[in-house]
């Protein structure tokens, strides 16, 4: 099994002590703010959770903000909340009042197809009487309320859902097409072709490129290893792919080394850590699993803020740097607590209550095998 795949895993029990740690949980519920409203950025907030239950857009949050991107908000951070005019996105040319029918293509989520449309999160759900995760499925026809016609997708920071097999993306600063290839699970021959880029693959700051992505790579499905994840936890899933690939992504050396500086830091083995993170996503940042573990780590979000409170400070899992210091903290709580090493490897990916309780799985036991052999390679 590639490590690709093997980014999914057994939501564990008890402690906490499970590693597939989620970030953002979807909520989609309509109320609008008053005029000139402000709101304080709390734990999990995202740009775009808070534009759904302020009854507005991301664009328009950003706009009212004077945000560079809007995929970047700190705790505490008090923010705008537009309504009326200012709240509204930008209006198509000929704008129509009547609701139009729109298929659901791979990648898309309610908030891009909002975006797209000129409308709110909050609109959509009602219009289509979706469940608090706003959960949809490719192919699924979906009612758009205030227009006629797909109207062209403002351009984004960065990664957006455009159709079926493709993205949009914008160039930033330190991006070669190799990485971004990498980062969306493309090649970078498709990348060439799709763009008509010469033999050099010259791309310029804020060039808009179409990004060609396989169906698998495109979202989070719902399902691995026999295991049917909830509809509300791969919607969480497919909300941290997609503000994953919205930011820069660090190299694998680069996550690698800190993983290592950060294992030493910490007092914890960084032959291990190397081990468990390799074993887990290969040093891929921008992955999610059906399970919503996120990033290099793959965290699931009660193991995150498990680790929060080990550490003293709230972690973010998709910021790289968090990530990673929520799985060496729990790595330290799971070698101080069990009797051998590989009862706190097996407690990483089981889950540590669920192996005192059934012992290790066939799989699990699979995994610390693995994750023992990689660690010669990091010694």
């Amino acid at each position: 099994m590639s490590h690709q795949h093997a980014t999914a895993r057994r939501v564990a029990t008890g402690t906490g002590a499970t590693l597939a740690l989620a970030v953002v949980g979807v909520t989609a519920t309509a109320g609008a703010a008053h005029a000139d409203d402000t709101y304080t950025v709390r734990t999990g907030d995202t740009v775009s959770h808070i534009a759904t239950r302020s009854g507005t857009t991301v664009a328009a949050i950003a706009r009212a903000n004077a945000l560079a991107d809007a995929s970047r908000i700190r705790i505490g951070q008090v923010l705008t909340i537009p309504t009326g005019s200012a709240a509204a996105a930008p209006a198509p040319a000929a704008p129509a009042p009547v609701a139009a029918g729109y298929k659901v293509v791979a990648g898309d989520t309610v908030s891009r197809i909002a975006a797209k449309h000129g409308t709110t999160v909050a609109a959509v759900v009602a219009a289509n009487g979706l469940d608090s995760s706003a959960f949809i499925r490719i192919g699924q026809t979906l009612s758009i309320p205030g227009t006629s016609a797909p109207s062209a997708a403002a351009p984004a920071p960065a990664a957006v859902a455009q159709a079926s097999g493709s993205i949009s993306y914008t160039v930033r600063s330190g991006d070669t097409v190799t990485g971004i290839a990498a980062k969306h699970g493309a090649t970078v021959a498709a990348v060439v072709a799709a763009n008509g880029l010469d033999s050099r693959a010259l791309i310029r700051i804020g060039q808009t490129l179409t990004v060609p992505v396989p169906a698998a790579a495109a979202s989070v499905g719902n399902t691995f290893a026999g295991r049917t994840y909830a509809d509300s936890v791969v919607a969480a899933a497919n909300a941290n792919l997609a503000t994953l690939r919205s930011a820069p992504t660090p190299s694998k050396a680069e996550m690698q080394a800190k993983i290592a500086a950060t294992a030493r830091a910490m007092g914890v083995d960084p032959a291990l850590a190397q081990a468990v993170a390799f074993q887990e996503s290969g040093f891929n940042h921008a992955v999610v699993s059906p399970a919503n573990a996120v990033g290099t780590m793959q965290v699931i979000p009660t193991s995150g803020q498990w680790a929060s409170e080990l550490v003293g400070r709230q972690l973010n899992l998709v910021n790289p740097d968090d990530n990673v210091t929520a799985g060496v903290a729990i790595l330290r709580a799971l070698v101080g607590n069990a009797p051998d090493l590989p009862t706190a490897i097996a407690g990483y990916y089981q889950g540590a209550a669920s192996v005192k309780k059934n012992g290790m799985f066939a799989d699990t036991r699979r995994y610390v095998a693995n994750v023992q052999t990689h660690m010669t390679r990091f010694r």
